[in-house]
């Protein structure tokens, strides 16, 4: 009933930028927490950045500084200004919400289809 849909993704220097966005779609009632998460060849899927319906952040360590996660709660749209990118950030970046339907009264965890980042040296 949600259909997240990434785009941004691409190939970059490292020291460069990129800039993913996500935008969520279906019969939408409210969207909790969203986030980006990542997942390198060989490697489990980690949390990347998250951001809730009131503005509150998180931050994965390794990204502090250099990465920042926006929301647009009207449009519902999550958006991951990458910046300083480096080798090890090359991945397959995964947009995730939790979110609520008109059809049902309690929230469910969806995930796009990811959007390549490649980051060379």
């Amino acid at each position: 009933q949600v259909q997240l849909v990434e785009s941004g993704g691409g190939l970059v220097q490292a020291g460069g930028s990129l800039r993913l966005s996500c935008a969520a779609s279906g019969s939408i009632f409210s969207i909790n927490t969203m986030g980006w998460y990542r997942q390198a060849p060989g490697k489990q899927r980690e949390l990347v950045a998250t951001i809730t319906s009131g503005g509150s952040t998180n931050y994965a360590d390794s990204v502090k500084g250099r990465f920042t996660i926006y929301r647009d709660n009207a449009k519902n749209t999550v958006s991951l200004q990458m910046n300083s990118l480096k080798p090890e950030d090359t991945a397959v970046y995964y947009c995730n919400a939790d979110a609520r339907v008109y059809s049902r009264n309690y929230y469910q965890n969806y995930w796009g289809q990811g959007t390549q980042v490649t980051v060379s040296s």
